[in-house]
């Protein structure tokens, strides 16, 4: 469940609201049932299915209010890990191998451009090429990468915003699980690898004996890197993890901006607002 809870001291007239709360359909994940409740009742309301295939939801409340309540409810099945893809030609193949290239690697192409304003700095591909040596296996070097973001860079909530780039991230050494993400995803295009964003879910309850994790108690980062043949190895940098089963995937794209849980825009006289975000996946035995 994904709720989103806005305050404000004064009336909303009218609020316009789009976001990805609706996890994805697709090999090794399964979607039971979703659906997602606004409190005020919109006057007008409909789903779509964005550029990237993601669903996402679109909703206009012309009701008076001052408090508005967006949830996300989904029952999802995930399986553990392919092994098949780990093991795969392209996965053990010198990372080279893997820019996408001619027809093989169109659908890919997009995901291994820089952003605009640019992420790719001197210090990302400093960073990068420390790990990306020549005729390293691609998998070998993606998990390299994972854990180096994991011991370099400091977990703390707060410390960022949305709009705070990479090469800031780069620079303090800190921050949350959409900026490690996000430093991944420039190191992989410095490259010339394609790679994209991905938000999702993570399990909220560690497995006994397990240590604690990072991140589970919002909406979730993590990027996923191209391999020829039109398969993705997504991994987690905040956690020193490939992307295994607590993952629930909801929403892809190149960057965080293409897939926010919720954006919107509102007609008030309001001064003040508060937001809070509360986030639980649960495991069903």
């Amino acid at each position: 469940m994904h709720r989103t809870r806005y305050d404000y001291d004064d009336v909303v007239t009218s609020s316009y609201g789009r976001g990805h709360l609706q996890p994805r359909d697709m090999p090794g994940q399964r979607v039971l049932s979703s659906e997602v409740e606004i409190d005020p009742e919109p006057a007008d309301r409909s789903t779509g299915v964005d550029t990237y295939g993601n669903h996402d939801c679109y909703f206009h409340v012309r009701t008076p209010h001052r408090r508005l309540e967006v949830t996300g409810r989904s029952i999802v099945e995930v399986d553990p890990i392919d092994d098949d893809v780990l093991q795969s030609s392209a996965a053990q193949a010198p990372w080279e191998s893997a820019r996408p290239t001619g027809m093989a690697g169109a659908r890919a192409a997009e995901f291994r451009l820089d952003l605009d304003p640019p992420e790719i700095t001197p210090a990302v591909r400093d960073y990068a090429s420390a790990i990306f040596i020549p005729g390293r296996p691609l998998l070998e070097a993606v998990t390299t990468l994972t854990t180096r973001i994991f011991q370099d860079f400091t977990y703390r909530s707060g410390s960022t915003a949305i709009s705070t780039r990479v090469g800031t991230v780069m620079e303090r050494r800190e921050g949350v699980c959409q900026d490690f993400a996000r430093v991944a995803i420039a190191c992989l295009r410095s490259q010339g690898l394609a790679a994209r964003y991905v938000s999702g879910y993570l399990a909220t309850d560690p497995p006994p004996g397990k240590e604690r994790i990072f991140g589970a108690d919002a909406s979730h980062a993590w990027a996923a890197v191209w391999l020829p043949g039109d398969s993705w190895i997504a991994f987690d940098p905040t956690n020193d993890k490939l992307v295994d089963e607590r993952h629930v995937t909801v929403a892809w794209g190149r960057d965080y901006d293409d897939v926010p849980p919720l954006r919107g825009v509102i007609y008030t006289e309001s001064r003040k607002s508060r937001i809070e975000v509360s986030v639980d996946v649960s495991p069903q035995i």
